[in-house]
């Protein structure tokens, strides 16, 4: 059965890559153009599209990936708070329209939640310890799904990512380490970094992860689980030296970086090596090594800026 799927947030880095790796299947997709700086029509567009998959499902199951999320470190509690407010009133018009069994893929953020948390690596059972709004709105985001699931039968996968990198990166946020390292390369731009080189983190390339989320609805229909936490990531740790290191050998130059502070870097943790032990058949899988990430990431940035 070719299940109605609809991905909110299919702009963005995660969500694009979701509804291409759909579409590279043969899905029953669809995606919503929301202006999401008019709220109100925002949540109107939303509200429509949520009633048309339903109807669209013809009270068979349908699915629901939510990839959206402007928010970033250093965004007000309010705006998070106005964000998860409207992704909670979009899952109550599904819950109250006629609908078959459902299974929504909510994208979170395991740096966000496990910022402050002792004991790398983290799994799905680690304590979480958020140290900024971000990684506690992350949090409250992940409290709404969890009760939208348990409230209306819908079945429910908490995906907390490690650091996603890839075509299609918003270069105007302050985020994405390796995308802005390539930018910095293409404009001889310095860019800045705020955390020590020892710095660890794990890097999954985007497409990667839109095909484990995309094999996650498969799995959590299969499951007799109603909400499934996971971590994913590609189960490998770098070093900030070593990301740098990487696009040496890229770029075939130094990347013009300037150590700098801000206090931003407070909220960002020193290790945070990630383990899933949910699922664990999902990370069986070849994941892009990050240098071949780097040039692709470098070439599509290029592309994109030859275009202007």
């Amino acid at each position: 059965m070719n299940v109605p799927t609809w991905v909110v947030g299919s702009g963005g880095l995660l969500g694009s890559s979701v509804a291409r790796e759909l579409e590279r299947r043969g899905a029953d997709i669809r995606t919503s153009r929301v202006p999401w700086g008019e709220p109100t029509l925002a949540r109107e567009i939303l509200f429509a599209d949520a009633r048309k998959l339903v109807t669209d499902a013809a009270g068979g199951p349908w699915r629901m990936a939510w990839c959206a999320g402007a928010g970033v470190n250093g965004t007000s509690s309010d705006e998070f708070a106005r964000e998860n407010q409207l992704m909670k009133d979009v899952l109550d018009e599904l819950g109250t329209a006629d609908a078959g069994v459902g299974t929504v893929f909510h994208a979170s953020s395991a740096g966000g939640v496990y910022a402050g948390a002792p004991g790398a690596p983290h799994t799905e059972t680690s304590a979480t310890n958020p140290l900024a709004d971000y990684g506690r709105a992350k949090l409250d985001a992940e409290s709404i799904v969890r009760e939208f699931g348990s409230g209306s039968g819908t079945r429910t996968v908490i995906g907390r990512f490690a650091n996603l990198y890839g075509p299609g990166q918003n270069l105007a946020k302050p985020q994405g380490l390796i995308s802005h390292l390539c930018r910095g390369y293409l404009l001889s731009m310095p860019i800045s970094i705020y955390v020590p080189m020892d710095t660890l983190r794990d890097y999954v390339y985007v497409s990667d992860a839109a095909e484990m989320v995309v094999d996650s609805f498969t799995r959590a229909e299969a499951s007799q689980e109603p909400t499934v936490t996971k971590i994913y990531a590609s189960g490998r740790s770098v070093t900030i030296g070593a990301i740098l290191g990487a696009c040496h050998t890229v770029f075939r130059k130094r990347p013009n970086v300037v150590l700098a502070s801000s206090p931003l870097a407070s909220a960002q943790a020193r290790d945070l090596r990630l383990r899933s032990i949910v699922w664990t058949d999902l990370d069986q899988r070849t994941h892009r090594p990050l240098p071949a990430g780097i040039a692709s990431t470098l070439d599509s940035i290029r592309r994109n800026l030859a275009a202007r």
